[in-house]
């Protein structure tokens, strides 16, 4: 085994742990990392004029984008924010496909901005989102409170 093979076995074993432990939260910021990522790839795919690399990459981000962050928003729960999260993620895959289509860099740099800006969003509620629950005294060592919602935030997001 090489060391490029050893490499990509312990980055896909790092990444299916992760996923398995992660709460539904943190595979959400998963999801845009992971579109971040192939959205890089797909410009260096262009500078470097390799077309079946930046073609693999903008495909695999739109497929985070439309099967991953969309597909899993509840919009009936989550209301006009996951309507309109819903619209703003057809339209960076629209852009996405005007990308692979015209090497349009600018297109590239459009949703990495956006997605970058979500992320964060995203992250930033997570301290907020969950605050303890006092509960009656135990015996010393044992739990002492438990997680809850604070806001509905994180409805927006129900089938993850």
């Amino acid at each position: 085994m090489n060391a490029t093979t050893a490499v990509r076995a312990y980055a896909k074993i790092s990444v299916e742990s992760g996923v398995t432990a992660a709460d539904p939260h943190k595979l959400i910021a998963m999801l845009y990392q992971g579109a971040l990522l192939a959205i890089a790839n797909a410009k260096n795919g262009i500078m470097r004029k390799d077309i079946p690399a930046k073609g693999v990459a903008i495909s695999k981000a739109i497929a985070i984008i439309d099967e991953g962050l969309n597909a899993s928003l509840d919009k009936n729960v989550g209301g006009s924010l996951a309507r309109n999260l819903s619209a703003l993620y057809e339209y960076m895959s629209a852009r996405l496909i005007v990308a692979n289509l015209k090497n349009d860099m600018a297109a590239l740099d459009e949703v990495t901005r956006l997605l970058a800006d979500l992320k964060e969003a995203w992250e930033n509620i997570r301290p907020n989102a969950v605050q303890a629950t006092p509960q009656p005294k135990r015996a010393e060592g044992e739990f002492r409170g438990t997680a809850k919602p604070v806001s509905n935030t994180q409805l927006v997001y129900g089938r993850v």
